[in-house]
């Protein structure tokens, strides 16, 4: 089955178990860029060595001093596959993926030697036992903290700003004394980079091997595991339309309205729509695409219609669709842990 189900069609290898691919991040793609990440960790001095597994996503689980990959940067073909279902693939280039490599090993780290506790610690970064909230605001103009993940993720809790500082301190080239400098965020660096020095002398208070929901033991077919990821982007991305789109878009005055429909300019164009919006905004391409498939339904619903020529709707179809993901940046941004 590790060989046969890399040659099946798209809906064939969705019916697939996870647990039956026989996935391994040894003599994957993933095994490189994690001997590279310990490289980097041996560069800076670090002693700590986390280690890491297959599961269904990225994630760090308090007490254990390893982390999870998701399964499908294993395989090229499962690649294609996330690419299919969610339109983009987080950690899918080889920077994106040591970016997320170096956030996890922070988690890990923190676990490891309970610097969470520590009160310089708290002073610095704030409280650990801050609640996570499902979503957050952030603050674009702030520097306060660094940039490194999308969507200001530092500033989503205490935990995260730590991993984040500690993943731009430790990416090798980030000249962060200098980046930073006058910001707020280089005192921040500059107490991981003391911190790094202190623990060099110190052992790990906990090792731990365990791992949490590994590919072995995930059960659920390819395709029940696309349905409940879609899903929670789904939950997060439907906003409130609230006449935005009617403002800019009237209804037909009466079945024989000569004006294009807007549905079907979306339809037609939903595609590039998604790429433009996605990349000038930084959310999820399957979160820009659901909100685009809502305006669809609605512009059918409501039987809105152009009011300009094509170009000039799209322009205005695209500052629409800017709106209402903008939403959930700056009234509450969707909160993914990692």
């Amino acid at each position: 089955m590790k060989v046969a189900w890399s040659k099946l069609s798209r809906s064939e290898l969705l019916e697939v178990r996870i647990s039956d691919l026989g996935l391994d991040l040894a003599s994957s793609p993933l095994e490189a860029r994690f001997a590279q990440l310990l490289a980097e960790l041996e560069a800076k001095g670090v002693g700590f060595r986390p280690y890491a597994w297959l599961s269904t996503d990225w994630f760090c689980p308090d007490q254990l001093t390893g982390f999870a990959i998701p399964f499908y940067l294993s395989h090229p073909r499962l690649v294609r596959l996330e690419q299919s279902q969610m339109l983009e693939v987080e950690g899918g280039s080889a920077v994106d993926c040591m970016k997320l490599l170096r956030h996890e090993t922070a988690h890990a780290l923190d676990n490891a030697y309970g610097l969470r506790r520590r009160r310089d610690w708290r002073e610095v970064f704030g409280r650990a036992s801050e609640p996570y909230r499902a979503t957050y605001s952030p603050d674009p103009t702030s520097r306060a903290s660094v940039l490194h993940l999308d969507d200001w993720y530092s500033q989503s809790h205490p935990l995260e700003d730590f991993a984040e500082t500690f993943a731009v301190w430790l990416t090798p080239g980030s000249h962060w004394r200098r980046r930073y400098a006058g910001w707020p965020a280089l005192d921040k660096l500059k107490y991981v980079d003391r911190l790094m020095t202190e623990l060099r002398s110190k052992t790990p208070k906990l090792a731990t091997r365990a791992r949490e929901e590994p590919v072995a033991r995930v059960r659920m077919r390819l395709s029940t595991y696309y349905e409940r990821k879609r899903q929670v982007y789904a939950d997060e991305g439907t906003p409130a339309f609230d006449g935005q789109l009617e403002r800019s878009f009237p209804c037909a005055e009466s079945k024989k309205d000569p004006r294009p429909r807007l549905s079907t300019l979306l339809g037609k164009r939903r595609k590039a729509l998604v790429r433009h919006v996605s990349g000038a905004t930084g959310q999820h391409r399957y979160l820009v695409d659901h909100v685009v498939r809502e305006m669809v339904a609605r512009a059918k619903r409501r039987d809105l219609r152009l009011q300009s020529g094509d170009e000039a709707s799209m322009v205005d179809a695209a500052i629409v669709l800017t709106s209402l993901t903008s939403q959930f940046l700056y009234g509450g941004h969707p909160r993914f842990q990692r």
